[in-house]
């Protein structure tokens, strides 16, 4: 039996992988990649290697065995059909009879385009009767620690979000998770709504940027069309602009400020406050 994660280079992938090595050993660890190149330093430290593509189905024949556990950790390629391509691991998993399969969706609550292919995602799953484990991922703290150059240049926290809060959490707690459901008990068949302990404005974010980086600092909202623009502006393909500005909208309807607690109580910890983030970002 092999613990089988998908995107394993990405962000989120590496810190799964880095997270089920300090459970299980390298071996029962299989890290589907496109590139081999850049999942060397795994291979090196005994994780198997699998190279395979969401855009092309014969690359999974073989990459699942029966009894697996697996992660299909969501695309990025917005443009490429990410139901089809989340079909092909799917299918894959489903005919090679995988005990389990847990995939990084959006939370339930999110009204937004971006939560569109999840929600075709999680149907095919269901509609596949494969035991199944839906992680809704909320918003990470990285989306906006990631991009603190800007902010510190401009003197100002751009967003479409109005007062609006977000249930934000680091990127390593939505790791931590996986690792949980992909090494824990009685994970089959459920459902998690995935976010931070507590919510916060962006507001909130400038004066703690400002706080921590001794610069002025201001929160200033403008529209969807504005905050479209902007990103456009900045080199991101306009329906991509979009999508992000669509989160924005949501996210001032409170779409995204919901605080369940399943994050925390998965990884048997508190979730890592926006504030820790920040820190950490100036540090870099």
């Amino acid at each position: 039996m092999s613990i089988v994660v998908t995107g394993a280079t990405g962000h989120l992938g590496r810190l799964v992988v880095e997270g089920l090595l300090e459970k299980v050993p390298a071996d029962r660890i299989t890290a589907v990649v496109r590139s081999e190149e850049k999942a060397a330093d795994l291979a090196a430290r005994g994780v198997r290697i699998a190279v395979a593509d969401y855009n092309a189905p014969e690359t999974f024949d073989g990459v699942f065995s029966a009894g697996d556990r697996a992660l299909l950790i969501s695309g990025n390629e917005f443009d490429k059909g990410r139901v089809g391509q989340h079909k092909v691991v799917l299918d894959a998993a489903g005919a090679a009879g995988v005990a389990l399969l847990a995939y990084t969706s959006a939370p339930g609550s999110l009204s937004a385009a971006l939560a569109d292919d999840h929600r075709g995602t999680e149907a095919a799953i269901l509609e596949s009767g494969i035991t199944h484990t839906l992680l809704r991922n909320g918003w990470y703290n990285e989306n906006y620690t990631e991009n603190l150059a800007p902010v510190l240049e401009h003197g100002a926290v751009v967003q479409a979000a109005g007062d609006g809060r977000i249930a934000s959490a680091a990127r390593a707690d939505y790791a931590a998770a996986a690792v949980a459901v992909l090494t824990g008990e009685g994970h089959e068949n459920a459902t998690y709504e995935l976010g931070g302990d507590t919510a916060w404005g962006f507001d909130e974010y400038a004066a703690a940027v400002a706080g921590q980086s001794g610069r002025e600092i201001v929160y200033s909202p403008v529209s969807t069309e504005v905050y479209a623009g902007i990103l456009t502006g900045a080199g991101l393909p306009g329906p991509l602009a979009g999508i992000l500005a669509g989160v924005d909208a949501s996210i001032e309807k409170g779409e995204l400020a919901g605080v369940t607690g399943d994050l925390s109580r998965l990884t048997g910890r508190p979730t890592t406050p926006i504030t820790e983030s920040i820190a950490a970002a100036l540090k870099n």
